[in-house]
């Protein structure tokens, strides 16, 4: 890994954009809220300087309704591969309101996604909410784990550990 990477973002992976597209579809009617993170582009076999968005992180405790979604900042990762955020609009409007560009401090791109959540309902904004070009790029993401990496049984299985030391306590 390099020491400094370019700060140009390149564009958004496939597979990070049809995860927020489907976290969308799924949030509907609700306001969907993820962050962006990013990999060096040389790191994911492109031979360009640059970052690639690579991962759409989920923060817990994020409270969503047809209108907003706000996020608990002490939850949000202190990370250097931010880059920045991605939210739907259940109205289907790709322009960001008032609330939005109160948000839009942090990170470099910020994407809305509207309704009905198909490839073509977003838009990718710069900090002051402009619209920017964002390409959707078809490149190989490392595999490994990651933080984020557990599943269903994994959290069932950390619930009844819990619960059992519960049980055993005076």
């Amino acid at each position: 890994m390099r020491l400094f990477r370019s700060s140009e973002i390149l564009g958004i992976a496939e597979d990070a954009m049809q995860f927020a597209l489907a976290a969308s579809e799924d949030a509907h009617p609700h306001e969907y809220m993820g962050f962006l993170r990013g990999e060096d582009a040389r790191s994911l076999g492109l031979e360009r300087d640059g970052t690639v968005i690579t991962d759409v992180l989920v923060i817990p405790g994020t409270e969503t309704n047809s209108v907003s979604a706000t996020v608990k900042t002490s939850q949000v990762p202190n990370d250097f591969n931010s880059v920045g955020s991605v939210h739907s609009h259940p109205n289907g409007v790709l322009k960001p309101s008032k609330e939005d560009l109160a948000t839009f401090g942090r990170g470099k791109v910020h994407i809305i996604i509207g309704y009905p959540y198909e490839r073509g309902d977003w838009q990718a904004f710069d900090r002051e909410g402009e619209p920017r070009d964002l390409d959707v790029l078809d490149v190989s993401l490392p595999e490994g784990e990651s933080f984020f990496d557990f599943t269903q049984a994994d959290i069932d299985a950390e619930l009844d550990y819990n619960f059992d030391e519960d049980a055993d306590a005076p």
